[in-house]
């Protein structure tokens, strides 16, 4: 059997390491999920949504469709950002209608028995889905891992369950520092290894999701957003140099700045209130930048979804960029339209006046 040599680099990995590409890398955040057909039916036969995260078979399928689908450049794991508190020992369940729910909520009592827990043990099945997806993608196709940013993920914790106003469980920070910075801490710690076996089970890139930054006011943003994400992205590039991380603080505003800046972050996720002239003028010298399409434009498809990925694709066409919504796909949104515009990106129709 010869040695055909390692894999080449996938173009998404080469633009998240700053190479410019005249037609950008595409992939969707949500871009598995219940707009498509193929997902319902095996969400259906899997039983719960937790059910389906920790099969990987069916996970490892879910991963696959809109690559399958839509030929895009990248799949995403498909797993959720709770599963490392369910690990720890929070009992996670999902209410249709309602959202995720964790039992019991978190206290300082419990704090010191979570750290001696081994998550990577029972996140298992998540490595074989990555690991199954790597082998079943074509080489050129890149396999992005991800997990929570530690304060999203602890505003679940401290909850129990969705809020109405995640950011205000900063009245922890600043009533009980020591407990809600001693959870960070953990979190930064179990993220940063979960984050690294993914990347050895398969990952080409590695993307954080936080998901409630905008909320923060600045000296909370850095302390419980900025600076947690900076922390985990050193500890996988310790670990792992070369393997390029994306960094999403939605709503984060003047502040993506902060985290564009570091040393530690390779591209910086827009959400759809990001401004593409201020992107440019404040992000780009420093990160390379994803996203920014409004997924409500995806919806309505047509002219007014091509007329908003113009906008982007024209602002962003003389720096690496990565095609992405700023926000993930909802579920009304017709698969048809995601095909159009994908074939709008690649045709480059979008660089005509």
């Amino acid at each position: 059997m010869t040695d055909q040599g390692p894999r080449p680099e996938p173009l998404l990995v080469r633009v998240l390491k700053g190479e410019r590409t005249a037609i950008p890398p595409v992939w969707f955040m949500r871009q598995a999920g219940r707009y498509l057909p193929e997902y319902r039916a095996l969400r259906e036969e899997a039983g719960s949504f937790l059910d389906l995260c920790r099969d990987p078979t069916r996970a490892c399928e879910v991963t696959l469709q809109p690559v399958r689908r839509f030929d895009l450049d990248a799949a995403i794991l498909f797993a959720d950002i709770l599963l490392i508190p369910h690990a720890l020992g929070q009992d996670l369940s999902f209410v249709e209608g309602e959202g995720p729910r964790l039992a019991p909520a978190m206290t300082p009592a419990m704090l010191d028995a979570f750290r001696e827990r081994n998550v990577l043990e029972s996140l298992a099945p998540v490595f074989e889905t990555v690991r199954r997806a790597r082998a079943a993608l074509a080489p050129e196709k890149a396999l992005i891992g991800f997990a929570g940013a530690p304060w999203t993920v602890a505003t679940y914790m401290l909850a129990g369950g969705p809020s109405r106003d995640p950011s205000a469980l900063r009245a922890r920070w600043y009533g009980e520092r020591a407990f809600v910075e001693g959870l960070i801490d953990l979190l930064v710690a179990r993220t940063a290894d979960y984050l690294i076996a993914q990347i050895d089970a398969g990952a080409d890139a590695v993307q954080l999701f936080d998901s409630w930054a905008g909320g923060l006011p600045e000296p909370a943003a850095r302390a419980l957003s900025v600076e947690p994400m900076r922390a985990i992205a050193a500890k996988v590039k310790a670990a792992r140099p070369g393997v390029p991380v994306i960094f999403f603080p939605k709503g984060a505003g003047a502040l993506l700045e902060a985290y564009a800046a570091l040393e530690e972050c390779d591209a910086v996720g827009l959400d759809t209130a990001t401004p593409p002239d201020w992107a440019l003028r404040n992000l780009a010298g420093c990160a390379v930048l994803q996203g920014g399409l409004d997924p409500l434009a995806v919806v309505a498809g047509g002219a007014a979804m091509r007329a908003a990925a113009r906008r982007l694709l024209r602002a962003f066409a003389g720096v690496p960029y990565v095609f992405n919504t700023g926000h993930g796909l909802v579920p009304e949104t017709p698969p048809a339209h995601v095909a159009a515009l994908v074939d709008y990106l690649r045709s480059g129709d979008w660089k005509d006046a």
